[in-house]
Parts: C-alpha cells; structure tokens; sequence
C-alpha cells in the first residue's frame, strides 16, 4: 500500500510540473532534439527572464530536463528518452503540432566551421551522427556529457580513412565527446579524435578555411567525398 501510494504521489509531483501551460510549452520545444538557451525558452513560454528561470529549476528538480554549460552559456534539453517519450504521447493525444527549429546563424557558420580545433556546423554534427548509426562511435555516457569509445568496427573504419587513433590517443587531453553545436544545438564530434577528423578533413581538401574568420568552405570535392565514403550529404 506504502509502495502504490509513493507512486502516485509520485505521478502526481510530475503530472503537475508538467501541467503549468509555460513549462509545457518549453518541454514540448524541446523535443526536437535541439538545446536551447534559457533565453529562447523564455520567448516561447511567453514568461519574462525570472520566472523561466523559476520554471526551469522545477524542470531540472523534476528530472525532465538537463542544463550543459558550454563557456558562458547554459543549454537546456530533455534528460532522456522517456521524458520525450511521455510528451510524444501527451502531444499526440492533445492533437498539437511543435514547430521547428531554425538557426538565426548566418548560413556560412551554419555548414562548416571551425570550433577550437574540431569540426563544427551541420556538416560536423551529420559526420557525429553517422559515425554513432554506423557503430564507430559508441555513446558511453549521459544525456548532457556525452562521451564515445570507438569499437572495433570503428577502429577499422577510422583507420581506412586515415586517422591515427592511437596518435590521438596520446595527447593530453579527451579523446571523444559531444561538443554541443552552437548553430544546430546538436552534438559534433570533440577531443583529439574531433581534432583528427578536421585534419584529416583540410588535408584531403574537402574543407578549405575562409579568410579571417572560422568558416569553412566545403569544397565539390569533400562533398563528393563525404557522400561516397560516409553516406553524409552536405547540401
């Protein structure tokens, strides 16, 4: 009896978070995959700068979402898979429709460019997404510090295309985590194998960086390349 009533004290607590109409919404525009900025949350929400703040702690307390700090930012996205699961369902009984996520980036940073020495932009989060699909990258940690071991199919794959693993291995840093995207707010590929897949990106000339500035130009070459060899399309 102990047990059934902690449940449902339990359903209720997370019934009503839920239920507050602006913590719904900033759920439910999370549920794209994207993370977004308290910011952006607030403007969706319909809620001045404080009270999202107020809301979002309730959200992060409940377990239904996270918050990454990436430099000066936070970045707020659901805590996993069942979360997105129940609103799914909640949505779909509610008959609504989400709207989508667009980047107010210029479109030259969105594609390609440089994110301290990886690969950032939609072209570096479609090569980490296509890496993980294939089985070279296996996802070893949660949902807001995600981190990657290369298995043995990977090791093969990196290999044939070019990467030292065990150069990268070597340095004195991480070898393999999710980078949160600043224009796609998706993870690209971090670390010393981040680093080795940009370089091996400029030398094979399938990226050539822009003058003054982090942009990186995708070349018909690197497209051909990309689509050929990793199945990514880059237009």
């Amino acid at each position: 009896m102990n047990a059934a009533l902690d449940t449902d004290v339990a359903i209720s607590t997370i019934a009503g978070v839920i239920g507050d109409p602006s913590r719904a919404r900033m759920l439910v525009s999370l549920l794209d995959g994207h993370a977004r900025t308290g910011t952006e949350l607030a403007v969706m929400a319909g809620v001045g700068a404080s009270t999202a703040s107020a809301h979002l702690r309730r959200l992060e307390t409940a377990g239904l979402i996270v918050v990454c700090r990436q430099g000066k930012h936070r970045y707020y996205s659901l805590s996993g898979a069942d979360v997105a699961g129940l609103l799914e369902r909640m949505s779909a009984l509610a008959g609504t429709r989400r709207e989508a996520f667009v980047s107010k980036a210029p479109e030259h940073l969105r594609l390609a460019r440089t994110c301290y020495d990886h690969l950032a932009g939609s072209v570096g989060v479609a090569l980490r997404e296509r890496f993980t699909a294939l089985g070279w990258l296996a996802i070893q940690s949660g949902a807001c510090d995600e981190s990657y071991e290369v298995s043995p199919n990977g090791v093969s794959a990196f290999t044939a295309l070019g990467i030292d693993l065990a150069a990268a291995r070597a340095l004195r840093r991480r070898f393999a985590f999710g980078c949160l995207d600043w224009t796609e707010r998706r993870y690209h590929l971090g670390g010393s194998l981040g680093s080795a897949l940009l370089a091996l990106a400029c030398k094979r000339k399938w990226v050539v960086p822009h003058l003054d500035s982090r942009a990186l130009r995708v070349t018909e070459l690197g497209r051909r390349e990309m689509l050929s060899r990793l199945g990514v399309p880059t237009s």
